[in-house]
């Protein structure tokens, strides 16, 4: 059984936390999913929509973001699109490693490492037109369960 739910968000930080809550609760529809999945898929989609306001709000544009949620028995994939000017995936540089010091200087910047980490696939499409960022959580799946 597929379940879908489409969100239009205005360009404000604060829809946020609906958004997790929505997307969540979702999630918790399917008794596959642990609870620990679930903190993870609400991680992940509170980084990707976070980046997408920013980027939205460094570009001026107020068209509303749109968050995809699509439940399967498999899987939850959530995908965020903005509508900002793309960037080069290939250009964001890798942070150094989690027990190296040099870490402790790079507060921002996280946000791709930890949807790479605590998603089971992470697809990223960027142009002039927009971005969108594609999160799939397995119900399955041997991350953090």
């Amino acid at each position: 059984m597929t379940q879908e739910i489409e969100l239009n968000i205005p360009v404000r930080v604060d829809y946020v936390q609906l958004v997790r809550a929505v997307v969540g609760s979702l999630a918790t529809t399917n008794q596959e999913l642990s609870a620990a999945r679930i903190s993870d898929l609400r991680l992940v989609v509170s980084e990707a929509l976070t980046n997408a306001i920013r980027a939205q709000e460094k570009n001026s544009i107020s068209e509303r973001l749109t968050v995809l949620c699509k439940l399967t028995d498999s899987a939850i994939e959530v995908k965020v699109i903005d509508k900002a000017k793309g960037f080069e995936i290939d250009l964001v540089p890798d942070l150094p490693p989690t027990e190296s010091p040099e870490r402790l200087e790079h507060e921002r910047g996280l946000g791709l490492s930890i949807m790479r980490a605590m998603s089971d696939g992470l697809e990223i499409k960027s142009g002039p037109e927009g971005t969108l960022v594609q999160m799939t959580i397995n119900s399955q799946s041997g991350n953090n369960s």
